[in-house]
């Protein structure tokens, strides 16, 4: 696997193929921490370090376990199995060196269990990217690569979300528009923004 593979899965995954924008995964945490930017950079950095962890973790568990014993059906109920146990690990390391920042991210850090974009990426490695003669080194290599870009791409999502709603607080918003209705119409104009940059990879 060579630094140009990497690179264009990481910016595929990150900006072509965004998470939020153009999969509509992960949208839960993306709507309700991205109020305050602080709040967003602590939800994006425990979703990174989950999502690469994951990956790796569940991509060597189908490889090395549920192929070779016939048993790939459990799949999804083995990588929720393994999400949970990380998002638990987070949540502990959260509350016991950042209080705020767990105060702040309040019920979406327990509920980063239930993120889909996290099974979605850990459910799309295997479907696009393992084969039966793949190596394991190069299969791990590439799906951890698509994680990393994946989990950028949420913060960089969220963050942007995050900094346009601390914006609008402050504007002059129709009362009719305020909150959600107008929160819905940027990840609208955010999303067209991004379909533009479909097929450059």
């Amino acid at each position: 696997m060579s630094f140009t593979v990497f690179a264009t899965a990481i910016i595929s995954a990150m900006l072509i193929n965004n998470v939020i924008l153009m999969q509509f995964l992960g949208i839960c945490p993306f709507l309700g921490v991205s109020k305050k930017s602080s709040s967003a950079v602590g939800m994006s950095a425990a979703v990174l370090f989950v999502m690469v962890i994951a990956s790796a973790v569940t991509y060597t568990i189908y490889d090395l376990v549920l192929y070779p014993f016939d048993i790939p059906y459990i799949s999804t109920i083995a990588f929720i199995l393994v999400i949970a146990s990380l998002v638990q690990f987070v949540e502990m390391v959260i509350k016991k060196f950042s209080k705020p920042l767990y105060k702040s991210l309040g019920i979406y850090l327990p509920l980063i269990t239930t993120n889909c974009a996290i099974l979605g990426v850990s459910e799309g490695n295997i479907t696009g990217i393992w084969t039966e003669t793949m190596p394991y080194w190069e299969g791990l290599f590439t799906a951890v690569s698509v994680s990393v870009g994946t989990g950028l791409g949420f913060g960089l999502i969220i963050f942007a979300f995050s900094s346009i709603r601390e914006k609008l607080d402050g504007s002059n918003v129709p009362a009719s528009w305020k909150g959600v209705p107008i929160s819905l119409v940027v990840a609208g104009i955010m999303s067209l923004a991004f379909l533009g940059l479909a097929g450059i990879i």
